[in-house]
This record gives C-alpha cells, structure tokens and sequence, in this order.
C-alpha cells in the first residue's frame, strides 16, 4: 500500500533529505485530506469518482507560491501516494494545452466538421475523463488568449464527469491571464476554479533551489565528466525531474529551439553564440526562462571574437533580466577571452559573471 502524503513528509525528515518548514506542513494537511478522499474502499469510491457524472464532487488543490518553495514536492509526494488503482495522470499544463489545441485541429480537419469548439470540448473532456479521474498540473498558467477563451468550457465539463484537479503555480488564481486581451470573458474560469479546488498559498520563507544551488555552486570548469555530470543533477533537481522537452521561441520571425521543463532552459554554448544571434534573441531567451544552462564554453582568443561578443550580449541580456546562469566552462571567468578586440569590454562580463555566483544575486533574481 502507498505511503501517505504525510507519512512520505515524515520519512524525509527524518532521513534529513528536508528540513522542518511550517508553510510546507500546514499545505501538507490539505494534500492529506485529498489523498484520504481518494483513497476510500472501493465500493465508496466508485459512489464518489468513477462512472459517470456526479452531483458533489471532491474538491482538488490549487497550490501557489514562489519559485523553490516546495509545491512540485507536496505534489510528488501526493502523487506517489495514490492508490495503483485510480486512473492519474500528472502533466505540464502547457503540453497539455498543445495536447488539447491538436485535438481541437484535428476535429476540424474532419470533412463532418459541424460542432464547433462548443461541441468539440465536452466530447474531450469526456475522453479525458474515461483515461484519468485526477489530473496533476505542474506550472499551471495562462498567457495566450485561445487557451483562455477555452479553459472555462473545458474545465466546466471536466468537473461535471467528476475530474479532480491538482495544479502548482506561481500565481494566485486571481492573476492568471492578468491584463490579457478579453480578460472579462476569462474571469468566469477563475471563479470555477476557486469553487471547485482548494486554494493554498505556501508563503514559505525559503527558497529551497537558491539554497541548493548556493551550496552546490552554478559555474563549473574544466569542461569534463565531472562538470556534465553535476550540472544534469542540478538540472533534475530545479526541474524535479521532469522530462525536458523542445519548445519554440519566435523572435521576429526567427525560431529558436530549447530544451526546457518548469522554466528552466538548456542550451549549448554552440547554440547561442557560434549561430547569427543578437540582443533581441537573448532578451527573448532571459524573459523566458527564470534559469538558464549554458554548456560547454571554450576558452576564445582573437579568432573567435564573435562568438566572444555573442557571449558578452548574452550575459548582459541575462544579467539585466536577473535571470539565473547555470555554466560550464573550460577556464574560470577570468581566462576565457585572450583577444585584443573586446578584451577591455569582456573584463564587465567577467564581473558579471562572478557577481551571478553570488547569494545576494541568486536570492533577488526575478
């Protein structure tokens, strides 16, 4: 049988994997009660979930709050908690919503094609909720007017078959799809969700990925296995293990491809600075992405003082937006460039770059 939410919190402490944290233990109680709810004797569960629609439903969990406060780890350990048995599924919110924007274009492209969206979305909400009666969100948020014009007829009919809806995210409810276009036309959606999920903010104190990060480090040289093999372990642990995946960034009609999970981008040195980028780009990539991995930099001389100057707009770009750098490298900061040509000017990215190591950068990042 699975262990509790609250007995999985427990073990951990007492293994010291995490320390004692008040905020973490009074959301805890919430997660608890949901996994009780859940967890009943078949006979019972199946009055409350399974089958079709339902007149009370269980009430899901909507946990928001800072970066590296601990919601993904309230969440794996619910997750982990569930009975074998329940249909689950935990996704990113934004692959969902690809997932939920191909199924509305492939119905489209059927030649009986008549329902409109209106028709479409309780036909899947309804396939939904044959594969999965609780649905886990990790970065839930909404910035992009289609997926806002949709959610509130989804979701309506994805609570009526009974779905119970666990998120994470930055945001109150109150402040997604905050100043977007028809944002009136989204405010019915906010209050479903308010109706039918618990809201908990984890005001916790400690920003636990800032500390790992400050005892683990964020430069690493000389290039090698070691360097590789630390930086993928913090890329797993800020990303909670999450699987990456290829997302688009379009600047001015330019596609640039990263690899990324939960706001946290990966790139190759070769990427972005030995391919025609420019400050635009790198604005694009800082506002996007709170952390960024940047992979084996080689040490450059005059000969390749372009991809020097690409390096000293990216740290800028980065620095400016107090977007978090993660680095491999093959010399220190100090004795990477050895050109006449930006030698003066890359001593400010070298500045730059030691000042992103410091605690009083990690901890005031936006």
């Amino acid at each position: 049988m699975s262990k509790s939410p609250q007995i999985q919190y427990k073990d951990s402490l007492d293994k010291g994997k995490i320390k004692p944290d008040r905020a973490q233990e009074a959301a805890l109680r919430s997660f608890q009660r949901l996994h009780e709810q859940l967890s009943e004797k078949p006979k019972n569960f199946i009055q409350k979930i399974a089958g079709s629609r339902r007149k009370e439903s269980i009430k899901g969990i909507y946990i928001y709050g800072g970066v590296g406060r601990g919601k993904s780890m309230l969440m794996d350990l619910f997750y982990k908690s569930l009975p074998s048995t329940l249909k689950k599924r935990r996704v990113h919110f934004h692959e969902f919503m690809i997932e939920v924007h191909d199924y509305i274009h492939t119905r489209r492209e059927d030649d009986d094609f008549d329902e409109g969206i209106d028709g479409v979305l309780p036909a899947l909400a309804a396939r939904i909720a044959e594969r999965s009666k609780i649905l886990c969100f990790d970065e839930f948020h909404v910035t992009d007017v289609a997926d806002a014009m949709i959610l509130g007829r989804l979701f309506t009919a994805l609570f009526e078959w009974g779905v119970v809806v666990i998120a994470t995210s930055n945001w109150p409810p109150d402040k997604l799809y905050e100043g977007g276009l028809q944002r009136d036309r989204f405010l019915p959606f906010i209050a479903l969700l308010k109706s039918k999920m618990e809201v908990i903010h984890l005001d916790s104190p400690n920003d636990y990925r800032t500390m790992f990060l400050q005892s683990e480090g964020i430069y690493f040289w000389p290039l090698g296995d070691n360097s590789s093999a630390r930086v993928k372990e913090l890329f797993t642990k800020l990303t909670d293990g999450i699987a990456p995946r290829e997302e688009i960034l379009q600047v001015k009609g330019r596609d640039i491809s990263v690899i990324a999970a939960k706001g946290v981008a990966w790139f190759t040195f070769s990427q972005l600075c030995e391919q025609p980028l420019g400050a635009e780009d790198y604005l694009k990539i800082a506002q996007s992405y709170r952390t960024v991995f940047l992979e084996n930099v080689p040490k450059m001389a005059y000969d390749r003082r372009n991809e020097a100057k690409r390096l000293m707009t990216l740290i800028d770009a980065l620095y400016e937006n107090r977007t978090r750098l993660i680095v491999t490298a093959d010399a220190p900061p100090d004795k990477l460039y050895y050109g006449h040509d930006h030698e003066f000017e890359f001593q400010r990215t070298v500045s730059r770059l030691l000042e992103m190591q410091s605690a009083e950068y990690l901890n005031n990042f936006l």
